[in-house]
């Protein structure tokens, strides 16, 4: 049974998330800081909170540098907020972002519905290893007001129209990212949580 942590940013309710990968067959701790060893497959950056508050709490309560704690080796799946912070800066807060990802996140535009909430279906671009065994056209649930605008398209393996095409699967090396919410995503989110510990098993 694979070991995985979600990092709290003390935001909001995530025990969805846990749910989703305990019935996926994880072992699941919930975790404030990166100070101890790492014992831990891999690690879950979840939606809920904002970018200031949520990169603060990563950087300002852990003794140990974030991307020292999972280098290149432990798999990273970033959820909506989680996976806006994979990137270098966000018109949400003034903090830096992770970086492991260039480029930034804006808002949507002021002429769409803000937020896009709701059922979406996804066009897959590239091969992912998240993405395996998802047709293209899979419908996930989406709630957020920002996306991200990546300097590398080859980061993008997936994306969904909204009038714009929003990046909604990003993955390099070790770092898995979704708009959407895989946990509220139904079959095809289970599929995709299950990918993703499969990659931790490795």
């Amino acid at each position: 049974m694979v070991k995985v942590a979600i990092f709290d940013y003390g935001a909001g309710n995530i025990f969805s998330l846990k749910n989703s990968l305990e019935k996926n067959n994880a072992t699941v701790d919930i975790i404030t800081s990166f100070d101890k060893a790492n014992n831990y497959s891999g690690i879950l950056l979840p939606g809920v909170g904002n970018f200031d508050p949520a990169i603060r709490s990563i950087r300002d309560y852990s003794k140990i540098d974030f991307q020292d704690y999972v280098q290149d080796k432990i798999p990273v799946l970033g959820i909506c907020l989680g996976m806006e912070m994979f990137f270098e800066k966000s018109e949400e807060g003034n903090e830096k972002g992770l970086g492991v990802m260039e480029g930034e996140v804006i808002i949507l535009p002021k002429t769409m519905k803000v937020p896009h909430m709701g059922w979406n279906n996804i066009k897959i671009k590239k091969q992912s290893k998240i993405l395996e065994g998802i047709k293209d056209s899979s419908w996930v649930y989406f709630v957020h007001s920002f996306i991200a605008r990546p300097k590398k398209e080859e980061v993008v393996k997936a994306e969904s129209d909204y009038g714009i095409n929003i990046p909604a699967v990003v993955e390099k090396v070790n770092f898995f990212g979704t708009q959407f919410h895989p946990e509220k995503s139904g079959k095809i989110g289970s599929v995709m949580i299950n990918n993703f510990l499969s990659e931790c098993k490795k």
